[in-house]
């Protein structure tokens, strides 16, 4: 894709709009276009959280099989088979596949981000994501499930790249306040459900008859919004001059730099410091624990409460009629989008707060305080309140999502900015361990209790006190984080070699002409574009979350 005209952002020359050096930002930009650029990408790739609303529609898309016959079918056989309906269990490393890819791409291909800048790497992540739907959508049509997954692996890489686009660039613009530029572009990815399952319900009512469960449909009007959505985020990314800073604001003095590095270090010289690992696995505990429980948030609270939640509460979930199981399974699924609102919200609060108190003391609030939560979790949950456990539950998982949000801010303030999109890259491999290690744990601890005949509303105990011990461990890795020594730093020259290519041949001091920019008649445009779509679904999360706290 290239022009043969002058650059209107750069002022250059010819080359792809998509070239890193044509989106450096001229005189007279407004920074603040930038984070609903990023959110119109993550809210996006956030619906990944939300695919749950397609299992059960999908074990069911074949009519008229042989039930019998195909309940003993294996998963190499299920993978190709178009006479039996797929299982819930096999349907389901769909979403497993996302997050592993997602870290995986991210640490692959995030040097390539870097060089390139994010534009390119939005646009790619568009045709991924969105056409990694449209693959399992004509999986779904010819009832393959390979599709479906080869589907989920090209979304993954979507995911990865579209994560990691806006991390660097957000750092960069918003040095004053690193965790809250970071945390308004990763609060989307919390909040992509929100938006995305009820989206996604309407669809598949509308698509559905007799012989058709409507998901095929759903998967490629929901690509095309997000190709648009996607696209149009990607070419709202520019990128600061070399140099640039907010105009009036310096940085603050040594004293007052508690963990924050004065140099940048290179990607190929970050995974060599002990600093990294200690965060990865800071990152990879707070992880395990929180997205075991979202993994399982609803038939948790539909087995703890069971009864309680519909004005019985002399019924155990196994006592429960059909007909009472249904009702209890919708108040499950509100139970899941509020805990999506909690993961939205606090994933701003946290990175915010994070700037006043430091990344290092926020995330020992998130383990201290998750311990604490987690630990007394099955004593709320005898307790018979459901508000409470709820609240509980939402504080624990906004603490999951604040991880998410703050520790791009944290390796900035170890790193330094240069290479921080690739190094948070690399790390995110933290969240494809996490992404098998919590939910296969809390699912094995579960059919273990069962098992042994525990009780349902007794069988999550042992796994609320298993993830305690994940926070703990967390916590000692957080301690041991120290200040980065001087020798990983890279010179001043290898600095300046690496920042020509976005130095500025119109420079006006420290601010470039570009100062602090403010919510002009451009910007709200923008933010209205994406906040309609958050309000939509915080409305939704609301209504249908009620029944929670009456």
């Amino acid at each position: 894709m290239s022009v043969g005209t002058a650059d209107s952002t750069t002022g250059g020359s010819t080359g792809s709009i998509l070239d890193r050096e044509r989106i450096v930002a001229k005189a007279g930009f407004n920074r603040w276009l930038v984070p609903p650029a990023a959110l119109a990408i993550h809210l996006c790739i956030g619906m990944a959280y939300g695919f749950s609303v397609f299992w059960l529609p999908l074990s069911k898309a074949l009519t008229g099989t042989d039930e019998a016959a195909c309940k003993s079918i294996s998963l190499m056989a299920a993978l190709t088979t178009t006479t039996c309906n797929w299982r819930v269990a096999d349907i389901q490393i769909m979403y497993t596949l996302f997050f592993v890819v997602l870290g995986s791409s991210a640490a692959l291909w995030g040097g390539w981000l870097e060089r390139v800048g994010p534009r390119r790497a939005g646009v790619v992540a568009a045709f991924c994501w969105c056409g990694g739907m449209v693959v399992s959508a004509i999986g779904i049509m010819v009832h393959q499930m390979w599709l479906l997954w080869l589907g989920g692996i090209i979304g993954g890489v979507g995911l990865g790249l579209g994560y990691i686009s806006p991390v660097s660039t957000l750092i960069k613009w918003f040095p004053d306040r690193r965790g809250m530029a970071t945390g308004m572009a990763i609060m989307g990815f919390g909040g992509g459900a929100m938006i995305g399952s009820p989206l996604a319900n309407i669809l598949i009512n509308q698509f559905k008859g007799p012989n058709d469960v409507g998901v095929w449909q759903t998967f490629l009007v929901l690509a095309a919004i997000y190709f648009v959505f996607m696209l149009a985020g990607a070419f709202g990314y520019r990128i600061p001059p070399a140099g640039w800073r907010p105009e009036g604001w310096t940085p603050p003095a040594a004293a007052q730099r508690a963990m924050i590095t004065h140099g940048h270090v290179h990607l190929k010289n970050a995974h060599r410091t002990p600093q990294f690992w200690l965060i990865w696995a800071v990152l990879c505990l707070n992880v395990s624990a929180g997205i075991g429980v979202i993994g399982m948030a609803s038939p948790m609270l539909q087995e703890i409460f069971a009864g309680k939640l519909i004005g019985h509460p002399e019924l155990g979930f196994d006592q429960l009629d059909p007909g009472q199981k249904t009702a209890i399974a919708t108040i499950g699924a509100a139970f899941a989008g509020l805990i999506s609102l909690f993961n939205i919200g606090r994933r701003l609060f946290w990175a915010s707060m994070s700037d006043k108190l430091g990344r290092k003391a926020t995330y020992f609030i998130f383990f201290a305080l998750g311990l604490v939560l987690y630990a007394a979790a099955p004593t709320l949950a005898r307790s018979g309140s459901v508000a409470l456990f709820v609240l509980a539950i939402g504080v624990i998982l906004s603490m999951y999502g604040g991880g998410f949000a703050t520790v791009p801010a944290y390796l900035a303030d170890i790193f330094g900015t240069q290479f921080v999109g690739a190094i948070h890259g690399r790390l995110l491999t933290a969240w494809s361990v996490a992404g098998i290690v919590g939910p296969i744990l809390v699912g094995y601890i579960r059919e273990a209790e069962l098992a042994l005949k525990v009780p349902k509303d007794h069988v999550y105990d042992v796994t609320f006190y298993v993830l305690a011990v994940f926070l703990i461990l967390g916590m000692l890795c957080n301690f041991a984080i120290k200040q980065l020594s001087a020798k990983w730093f890279m010179s001043d020259t290898e600095v300046a070699a690496l920042q020509a290519k976005t130095a500025s041949a119109n420079a006006a001091g420290g601010s470039f002409g570009i100062g602090r920019g403010g919510l002009d008649g451009t910007a709200i445009l923008a933010w209205l574009a994406v906040g309609l779509p958050i309000l939509w679904g915080v409305w939704t999360t609301l209504q249908k979350a009620a029944p929670l706290f009456n």
